[in-house]
């Protein structure tokens, strides 16, 4: 009976370690996704900002957003809205491309 059970426990440990890493990521990927909702806002915030005062949209979109979003960044600006879309750091693109977080503001001078 003894024999049967030889390496249940290592089996069981591998099993387990890779459950908490699973479990480490997924919880990983939710916290950069929104920290990037967070970040996101911010940056829309600043083009609706840049809008009112006469400016250009795009670069003060791009210099509100940390250096790690500049690269994965739309802007879009239609009539007195801009929409931003930032892809949230991961480990797969294709992740990242289904977790894509938006975000709107509207100029309105005062």
């Amino acid at each position: 009976m003894l024999a049967d059970r030889t390496g249940q426990a290592s089996i069981e440990a591998v099993c387990g370690i890779a459950v908490l890493m699973l479990t480490g990521l997924l919880c990983f990927q939710l916290l950069a996704t929104g920290y990037t909702v967070t970040v996101v806002d911010g940056a829309a915030e600043a083009g609706a900002v840049a809008l009112v005062r006469g400016r250009p949209v795009e670069p003060a979109v791009r210099d509100a957003l940390p250096g790690w979003a500049r690269s994965r960044v739309s802007v879009l600006r239609l009539g007195e809205t801009v929409h931003v879309k930032v892809r949230p750091p991961s480990l797969f693109d294709s992740i990242a491309d289904r977790l894509e977080v938006s975000s709107t503001a509207t100029a309105r001078p005062g």
